[in-house]
């Protein structure tokens, strides 16, 4: 054993012991057969069936563990109940979740307005982090709320809260629109 071995073997606990190691098995559906009946079907009526199970989630979804609370017309909220898979190693969780969770609700904000066939990729994202979150956040909601539609590009806002309702991040993002309009008779 190295002397650089020897000691972090005395300075540190034994990080990779047993009873520290957790295991989490993540299950989701194909997203193929899910994305091609979600696109015979207005944005709104996709989203609520995610919502209430008629459509399996992403699975994005499932391996956060988020899930979609609110569906309105311009309006997403997704909530996570966050646990210690997604934190980094100083405890927090880590920024790409709030990131995820966000750039999920303003996407979907956008589809509760499009009709069957449309939707929309992010072209960027900006968020601003203005508390942590951790494991002992509460339940994390992510609001995402349209802000304007546009034929090729449309942009949103986006809010994570804790459990007690307290902003922790704030996003802005613009998305590219897919796909064609109905045309007006």
């Amino acid at each position: 054993m190295s002397t650089d071995t020897a000691l972090r073997s005395r300075e540190f606990p034994d990080l990779f012991a047993p009873r520290l190691r957790r295991e989490r098995v993540v299950e989701w559906q194909a997203p193929g057969p899910a994305a091609k009946a979600a696109m015979t079907m207005s944005g709104i009526d996709a989203m609520c069936g995610i919502r209430d199970g008629r459509l399996p989630p992403p699975p994005m979804a499932k391996l956060i563990g988020f899930r979609m609370a609110t569906v309105e017309p311009g309006r997403i909220v997704m909530e996570l109940d966050a646990e210690e898979s997604l934190e980094n190693t100083i405890g927090l969780l880590h920024g790409a979740t709030a990131a995820a969770l966000l750039d999920t609700a303003m996407g979907c904000a956008i589809s509760t307005k499009l009709a069957a066939g449309q939707t929309s990729v992010t072209l960027d994202l900006k968020l601003t982090y203005l508390r942590p979150l951790s494991a002992q956040s509460g339940t994390i909601q992510a609001e995402g709320r349209l802000i304007k539609l546009g034929r090729q590009t449309s942009y949103t806002e986006g809010f994570v809260r804790d459990g007690a309702g307290n902003l922790a991040v704030h996003a802005t993002a613009t998305f590219s629109m897919i796909g064609e309009a109905p045309k007006v008779k």
